[in-house]
């Protein structure tokens, strides 16, 4: 008696979670993010310096409300948009964990130092992408 009220209750469990991701699967159609995550929508090396490489990476972002498009551990990712608006870029964490962060002077940017005295430079420039669009960080200069 108790075994087709289990089964019947399985069959709805299981048909509800199909509902549930089909619906899901509808809303994030194509092309769009999840909340809170970045994708990277260009990145463009030229090496024709020595001893230098310049970077240029545009990232694409869909954070949450009071979050902008950063950078932390040298990836794409959103942040508190205070850090963005106060200049205080190592508060993002943006090195890897075996580099220091420290500011540019102008607070234009920030640099990464490997402990083999390597430095990475990043300037940052803000592009807003449409009116309907989230802010993207442009991750813009690594020199190396």
């Amino acid at each position: 008696m108790q075994l087709p009220r289990v089964a019947w209750a399985l069959t709805g469990a299981a048909i509800c979670c199909f509902l549930i991701l089909l619906i899901h699967s509808r809303l994030l159609k194509e092309g769009q993010l999840a909340a809170g995550t970045c994708e990277i929508v260009t990145l463009d090396r030229d090496s024709s310096q020595p001893r230098r490489t310049i970077a240029r990476q545009t990232a694409r972002c869909a954070c949450k409300k009071g979050q902008i498009a950063g950078t932390t551990r040298a990836r794409p990712a959103c942040v508190d948009a205070g850090i963005v608006r106060k200049k205080q870029w190592c508060e993002m964490v943006p090195c890897l964990e075996d580099e220091g962060c420290d500011l540019l002077v102008n607070k234009s940017g920030w640099t990464c130092t490997q402990p083999g005295g390597r430095v990475k430079t990043t300037t940052v420039g803000l592009v807003s992408l449409s009116s309907a669009s989230p802010r993207g960080l442009r991750n813009p200069l690594a020199n190396q």
